[in-house]
């Protein structure tokens, strides 16, 4: 499996740079959110690879979820992001991946994320973080195990360049964090997994495909997400009281398993 799940993140990829080049055409959905051809065009290629490799699993993609397709509960599932980091795509900087992840159960057990501007990727498939390096033509030139680092003195925090909210902004101060990365995209969840980096809060709003594949590398790699009531980030949340399909609560994704410290300096933070 992961030399396919490569294989078609590496070739969405390849189509989206090349829209990039002639100038990509822009939408606004519903929600309000961006979306482009690049964004259409991978999404109908991967889910044509999905379709030939592995007809009998469902897959959740984001542009058709958008545009109100369903897809019936199933114990496994794929969550498919074709272009997450959209803002940083039109914005010209290179912090955009490609997001495709195999779910059994609730847990992200596979996933890749392919940086096609960096050339560079990450996989995970039966509990093994790797990190892979592209040239031009999309072959893979270089691979290598990758994981997370053991917590350090001065931890590193992450923070998204376009989703930065006042919440993460407290989260940041009153954990006391001294060395602060911005970037765009699930490339945060893989610098935790290769031990560049080892704390992401989130409390902003994300969707499953958003998250699978990243999370799914970052467990491999020895990590773990999870939300602020201390469990594991889980997926195919349908039916939620609160929120909309596949939407994912706020959570903390660590590249150690330090997540309990963090979670008590959260709620040290916030209590009245």
């Amino acid at each position: 499996m992961r030399t396919f799940l490569e294989g078609s993140a590496i070739r969405a990829g390849q189509e989206i740079v090349a829209i990039a080049r002639n100038g990509p055409r822009t939408t606004i959905k519903a929600d309000g959110s961006p979306s482009t051809d690049a964004d259409e065009r991978a999404e109908e290629l991967i889910l044509a690879d999905l379709a030939e490799a592995y007809p009998d699993i469902p897959v959740v993609a984001e542009e058709a979820a958008s545009s109100g397709a369903t897809v019936e509960a199933a114990d496994r599932f794929f969550l498919v992001d074709p272009l997450d980091g959209t803002k940083e795509f039109l914005g010209h900087r290179d912090g955009y991946t490609v997001n495709i992840a195999l779910v059994r159960q609730g847990v992200p057990i596979a996933g890749v994320v392919y940086a096609p501007a960096f050339k560079t990727g990450y996989s995970a498939v039966d509990g093994v973080a790797e990190k892979f390096l592209t040239d031009d033509d999309g072959a893979i030139t270089q691979r290598f195990k990758i994981g997370v680092r053991a917590a350090p003195q001065s931890p590193v925090v992450l923070a998204s360049i376009a989703h930065c909210t006042a919440e993460t902004e407290d989260f940041i101060r009153d954990c006391g964090f001294q060395e602060r990365r911005s970037i765009g995209s699930s490339l945060k969840f893989c610098l935790l997994a290769e031990g560049m980096a080892d704390v992401y809060p989130r409390f902003g709003r994300t969707m499953e495909w958003d998250t699978a594949a990243g999370d799914a590398v970052l467990r491999a790699a020895g990590g773990c997400v999870h939300t602020l009531d201390g469990h594991l980030l889980t997926y195919g949340k349908r039916g939620q009281a609160t929120d909309v399909d596949y939407a994912n609560p706020h959570f903390i994704a660590c590249g150690s398993h330090q997540d309990r410290y963090f979670r008590e300096k959260l709620q040290a933070s916030t209590a009245p």
